[in-house]
């Protein structure tokens, strides 16, 4: 199986699974990439996602044998099914975690940079390799990265297609935190739970909200927030989560969405 998909207690745990290709990407794993993360969203009891990569890497990026004998129509077609894949992951009503464990390159890096949260082991790299075989950024690239870094890291990174160590990604402000290589899952694990017991539709809405900021100005920014707080109010957790905040104790969230 080219992903493997665990459930644990809130959460489901979903492993690229092509270790002796570093998880390099192909259209397979794509299309199980999206039955995985449309399954976990049904799912009423898995409130929060937490991705990774199987052996000594995250993901290398595209399998380029897959598209060897490529035309340019056929590596549009290519983008036709990865892109669907990024919608997706970024419109899950639920927390995402990604857990970097060793090289992000290529497809494989934006697929990271497009989870909520971003943990690295020490030892990750992240890499824009496309301009190396002269390609572009695809995969949300040209957008993520901009966002999170700024425009000049973001145009030296995609046209010199060099290594981004983990410390300095998280410096950077590109991902959450780089971690001790041994720590990783552990971290990355307690981190998915800790959200999974959060008032997760309200961090949902929490994601639309950032999402849309990207392309709102002020006032447009202010409306939304007044739409989805009002819809954060009505849901039980809130009242749950007054109530705990008064009576000074944790509150019990249900998750309800």
């Amino acid at each position: 199986m080219t992903i493997l998909v665990e459930s644990r207690a809130g959460y489901r745990v979903i492993t690229l699974n092509r270790p002796e290709r570093l998880n390099a990407l192909t259209l397979e794993m794509a299309e199980a990439l999206i039955e995985a993360l449309e399954a976990a969203e049904k799912d009423r009891t898995c409130r929060a996602l937490l991705l990774t990569g199987a052996g000594r890497g995250f993901c290398a990026g595209q399998d380029l044998t897959e598209i060897a004998e490529a035309s340019a129509a056929e590596i549009g077609d290519l983008l036709d099914a990865y892109n669907p894949l990024i919608l997706k992951l970024r419109a899950l009503p639920i927390p995402v975690i990604c857990a970097v464990n060793g090289v992000a390159a290529g497809a494989g890096a934006n697929l990271a940079l497009a989870c909520d949260i971003v943990l690295a082991a020490q030892s990750a790299t992240f890499l824009q390799a496309f301009a190396k075989i002269g390609l572009i950024p695809d995969c949300g690239g040209t957008w993520l990265l901009p966002r999170l870094i700024g425009d000049p890291r973001a145009r030296a990174l995609s046209m010199l297609a060099e290594p981004v160590s983990a410390e300095t990604a998280a410096a950077w402000g590109m991902i959450w935190r780089a971690v001790a290589d041994e720590q990783l899952m552990r971290e990355a694990e307690a981190l998915a739970a800790r959200l999974a017991a959060g008032p997760t539709a309200a961090l949902g809405l929490v994601k639309q909200a950032l999402d849309e900021s990207a392309v709102n100005d002020l006032e447009d920014q202010l409306d939304l927030e007044t739409e989805l707080q009002e819809e954060a109010a009505e849901n039980p957790d809130f009242a749950e989560g007054l109530r705990a905040f008064l009576e000074k104790r944790p509150p019990t969230f249900t998750g309800n969405r």
